[in-house]
């Protein structure tokens, strides 16, 4: 008898259990574009830049060799007459900015990335798709 309420209270707690509680948790993250490149290279952490939100920051050291304070976040870059693009260029949204190196072919190019990802600071390739590109240099 008791191994028969037993198994009657397994039974009914497995029916309980709903499919909404058993399904998988998906998170969305935001990979705007991101290339699988097995070349991809994590280099130093710019000199001078804060630890978090550092991608203007990153990209001023690398096209200005400093950190340039008005330029930590990513729409002051905006500024900047919009461009082709070309080695030195800049690629420009709303919350995030990277330096054109060199043009890949098929709109990727190689690019210097700071905070791409998990706070580091990469040197690979990226499609320019969906970005606007600026000329710090001030020439078009």
């Amino acid at each position: 008898m008791w191994k028969t309420l037993a198994l009657a209270g397994a039974l009914v707690c497995v029916l309980a259990i709903s499919p909404a509680e058993a399904r998988h948790r998906h998170h969305r993250h935001h990979h705007f574009h991101r290339i699988h490149d097995p070349s991809a290279v994590i280099v130093s952490h710019p000199a001078g830049c804060p630890a978090r939100a550092f991608c203007g920051c990153g990209a001023a050291v690398r096209i200005f060799g400093r950190p340039v304070r008005e330029l930590w976040l990513a729409a002051n870059w905006f500024r900047f007459p919009r461009s082709s693009p070309a080695p030195g260029r800049v690629a420009v949204r709303r919350h995030h900015v990277f330096v054109l190196e060199a043009d890949l072919g098929g709109g990727l190019w190689r690019v210097y990335d700071a905070n791409s990802g998990g706070h580091q600071t990469r040197i690979h390739a990226r499609s320019i798709a969906g970005y606007t590109i600026v000329n710090p240099g001030g020439v078009s």
